[in-house]
């Protein structure tokens, strides 16, 4: 993806360290920038292809900072244990999830993930640089501080490589952790300590929210998941085809009907859409990355499909988010057969989750066309390991920071 080369070059530019304590490999590149720089330049990289998880009461995303971090930060620790990884993740998702449904709470706007997920990303760097309790709070509060309050909103109406937030999010917290290390104060965190947020603190270390995020089965903006299911279910209960549609009528929330309505251009565009999302799955039957950026973006039987998709709004469906994410769609079809839905909830999360067998296949799609399927195979069965009470994150590392192979041979980047 063009936003994640252009990231990861930033990174050697501006965000280099000669320290070995703070510097680190990019995730599939090989070249070293700090700390904070490798972990951008891979939150930039995954914001930009809306394929990840997230947690619907944030209404954004966490593993986008915090994975990219772990691998950062584990660089200076290779004696770093699969399971104490995995713990300090799950320290990265309590907070950062707390920290999103409290700044959310407590604000007029509609502020992307990097604005809290940065708070995720401090904790768990003080977990695994062993940040004393003071150093903890001040690198909390100069995150949240110097977060990027940055409109969601107005990335919708104009999807750029700006996306999510998510990379700066994770530079800015790997940042505050380095700062309060050395003695930069910044406390208080208001998400945090402020009395009228205390309610969404009070069950941390008793209700896992790591347990309820939501797997993406394809690579475009959650919101549009809903449709998309809805009309998959419908063509293939009915074996309908583009040539057997005449219309389909999409009725969601209100953040749903303001995603992107044309044939995109950009694969940001792309990502945030709606109506061409649809129009893909009815075409394609499935949404796949070769669909939302290059000659994907000029498919000519999706654009004539999109013209045949409309898009509104439903106060039902608007009255259920962010728990929800809601959407109904009728297809009349060419024989003038009227074709309802009923309310259908987007796949993925805990109300309609993803097998295993699912979340491995869709990572081997992304990832073998690029790695290789040794390569790939070999990262899933590390991955899967981490659990293992003799595994090593090094057991991991070792195989996710040099390039991939057709970059060498290229000689450029090829993801």
């Amino acid at each position: 993806m063009e936003a994640g080369r252009i990231a990861r070059d930033t990174a050697t530019l501006l965000y280099g360290s000669a320290d070995p304590l703070h510097s680190a490999r990019m995730l599939f590149d090989g070249r070293r920038a700090s700390i904070a720089g490798a972990a951008y330049a891979a939150a930039t990289q995954i914001d930009n292809l809306d394929g990840h998880d997230g947690y619907s009461p944030t209404k954004g995303h966490i593993g986008v900072a915090v994975v990219p971090a772990l691998a950062a930060l584990a660089e200076a620790l290779p004696d770093l244990s699969g399971p104490e990884a995995l713990a300090s993740l799950v320290v990265g998702y309590e907070v950062a999830g707390r920290a999103g449904i409290s700044l959310h709470a407590t604000v007029s706007d509609y502020h992307t993930s990097g604005a809290w997920n940065a708070l995720g990303v401090v904790a768990m760097a003080a977990r695994l640089r062993r940040l004393g309790d003071d150093q903890l709070r001040q690198a909390l509060g100069i995150a949240e501080y110097h977060g990027p309050r940055s409109q969601m909103m107005r990335e919708i109406a104009n999807p750029t490589m700006l996306h999510d937030g998510s990379g700066i999010g994770t530079l800015i917290g790997l940042s505050a952790a380095v700062l309060a290390e050395r003695g930069f104060t910044g406390a208080p965190a208001i998400t945090i300590e402020e009395p009228e947020v205390a309610t969404h603190w009070q069950d941390l270390g008793a209700f896992w929210q790591v347990l309820h995020q939501y797997v993406k089965p394809y690579p475009i903006c959650r919101w549009a998941h809903a449709a998309i299911d809805a009309t998959r279910g419908l063509c293939h209960a009915h074996h309908l085809g583009p040539s057997d549609i005449s219309h389909v009528e999409v009725n969601s929330f209100h953040y749903a009907a303001t995603l992107f309505d044309g044939m995109p251009d950009t694969t940001s565009k792309a990502q945030y859409s709606l109506r061409f999302a649809v129009a893909t799955s009815i075409v394609h039957g499935r949404i796949g990355l070769e669909h939302i950026s290059g000659s994907g973006l000029e498919d000519a039987a999706v654009a004539d499909m999109l013209d045949r998709i409309s898009v509104s709004e439903s106060a039902r469906h608007s009255a259920r988010f962010p728990a929800g994410r809601w959407a109904d769609v009728t297809i009349t079809t060419r024989d003038a057969r009227v074709l309802a839905s009923g309310d259908v909830h987007a796949r993925g999360g805990p109300e309609a989750p993803l097998t295993e067998a699912e979340i491995e296949a869709k990572y081997m799609d992304y990832a073998t066309p690029v790695l290789g399927q040794g390569r790939a195979s070999a990262i899933r069965d590390a991955v899967l390991s981490l659990a293992d009470h003799e595994s090593r994150f090094s057991d991991l590392s070792v195989l996710i920071y040099d390039p991939p192979l057709i970059s060498t041979l290229l000689q450029r980047p090829a993801w």
